[in-house]
């Protein structure tokens, strides 16, 4: 083996922005070091896994939800923690990003009826074991044993025994949450009167904008909107009816699968993607 090649996603992903923040490199304001300027950028999770697992000196970082064995790699263990869902919900896997939600104001949706379905929908997400069934079953991560049956919390959200086809739940935001987000309001419109939705995923950075900032009354306008990262400091969420993380998505470094490493610390995953490690010598 040679030299490393590095593989990222493009500068709009938000799990290369998860990554590259939990890493810490990539943010010149912060005095960070840059990302390598011989990194092979990719387009997608799928086009990471596949590039990376043709390469046999290729390193990348893919979601944990990926298929390794189908796109031959290996995953390797970050601090000596192995990328499992176990060890993201017990806080030990700390390559971990949170999917968040943050709604409109209290008073600033279109109706009462609106606002008390999105309530509904938002607890639903995150508090019924049906909701977080839904949400792991796309490869969120949660826990549904700990949740409640939605039949024991539907009493307290009675706008779900109404008619509700008038009604669109608007959201934006995160591409990443697309696949969770539409496969809970899919199974929520039955128990909750019929009522519509229409995604309009378009990054992270709209998820606070289009339902708070400027967006919030532009054609990007949402009830709900999403990050799949913390949102940030000039991000301001505290006006929100609600707001918190509905699930947790895992940010796993991958190798070829004939790579003998089967573990790196933070220091050299930084390294590596700084290109102040080129070579695999180095680490052997």
């Amino acid at each position: 083996m040679g030299n490393i090649v590095v593989y990222t996603r493009d500068s709009a992903s938000g799990t290369r922005e998860a990554f590259q923040s939990i890493v810490g490199f990539g943010d010149t304001d912060k005095d960070q070091e840059a990302l390598t300027s011989s990194a092979i950028e990719v387009a997608n999770n799928g086009d990471m896994a596949t590039k990376v697992g043709q390469d046999v000196n290729g390193i990348g970082y893919v979601s944990l939800t990926t298929d390794l064995a189908a796109n031959n790699l290996k995953a390797l263990s970050f601090d000596g923690v192995e990328p499992t869902e176990a060890n993201v919900l017990n806080g030990s896997y700390e390559l971990a990003r949170p999917f968040n939600y943050v709604t409109r104001a209290e008073g600033d949706f279109s109706s009462d009826e609106l606002q008390q379905l999105v309530q509904a929908f938002i607890a639903y997400l995150t508090e019924s074991v049906e909701g977080r069934t839904v949400v792991r079953a796309q490869g969120g991560i949660t826990d549904p044993a700990s949740g409640t049956p939605w039949a024991d919390m539907a009493a307290d959200y009675p706008i779900t025994q109404q008619d509700n086809s008038s009604l669109t739940i608007r959201t934006a935001g995160s591409t990443s949450v697309e696949s969770t987000i539409q496969a809970a309001l899919q199974s929520f419109q039955p128990l909750a009167g019929n009522f519509q939705f229409s995604m309009n995923q378009t990054g992270s950075g709209d998820g606070q904008k289009s339902v708070l900032g400027d967006g919030k009354d532009g054609t990007n306008a949402a009830e709900i909107g999403f990050a799949s990262r913390s949102f940030k400091s000039d991000e301001d969420v505290s006006a929100a009816m609600a707001t918190g993380t509905y699930a947790q998505d895992a940010v796993v470094v991958v190798v070829e699968s004939s790579n003998s490493l089967s573990d790196l610390g933070m220091d050299l995953v930084r390294g590596i993607f700084t290109g102040n490690i080129s070579t695999w010598s180095e680490l052997n």
